[in-house]
């Protein structure tokens, strides 16, 4: 294909030259700074995305402790339960919706007992576990959550 048939086809003729030595046309200093840049700008972003996954996971953790205290506290609620069966289905769902671990350092920091909301009988659940800072694992933080539910035995 020679500039006749380039010319034809709308193409303007470049010229090619082969680069020997890598760095042709720049300053010797700015030589290899894509990689550099590549480097900070990567690791930059990949943290921001890991604490975007933590903060996801952090967010997730706190949701299922809170509805698991709730239906904790709505199962010690029942006629013919008591508040230390709620702490026993609370040990449980926490168990299954997070990890046996999770819920083995969780362990004796459930309670249950009845309250007074407003004049009515109430089984409050309260639930202390460890921050999920690192994965599941975590700091000596705790998250603590409550969950109540009215008792039917009034």
């Amino acid at each position: 294909m020679g500039r006749e048939d380039s010319a034809a086809q709308g193409c303007c003729p470049v010229e090619v030259r082969e680069v020997r030595g890598g760095c042709a046309g720049t300053l010797g200093r700015e030589c290899g700074s894509a990689v550099v840049d590549f480097a900070l700008v990567g690791s930059l972003l990949t943290l921001v995305f890991l604490s975007v996954v933590q903060l996801g996971l952090l967010v997730h953790v706190r949701n299922t402790l809170v509805d698991c205290a709730a239906e904790g506290a709505r199962y010690g609620a029942r006629a013919d339960r008591t508040p230390p069966d709620g702490i026993e289905r609370t040990r449980a769902l926490v168990a299954s919706e997070l990890s046996p671990g999770y819920a083995a350092r969780v362990g004796a920091r459930i309670t249950a007992g009845e309250v007074d909301r407003q004049g009515a009988r109430a089984v409050e659940v309260r639930l202390s576990a460890p921050l999920p800072l690192v994965g599941m694992a975590g700091p000596s933080g705790l998250l603590t959550v409550t969950g109540h539910a009215y008792a039917e035995r009034q």
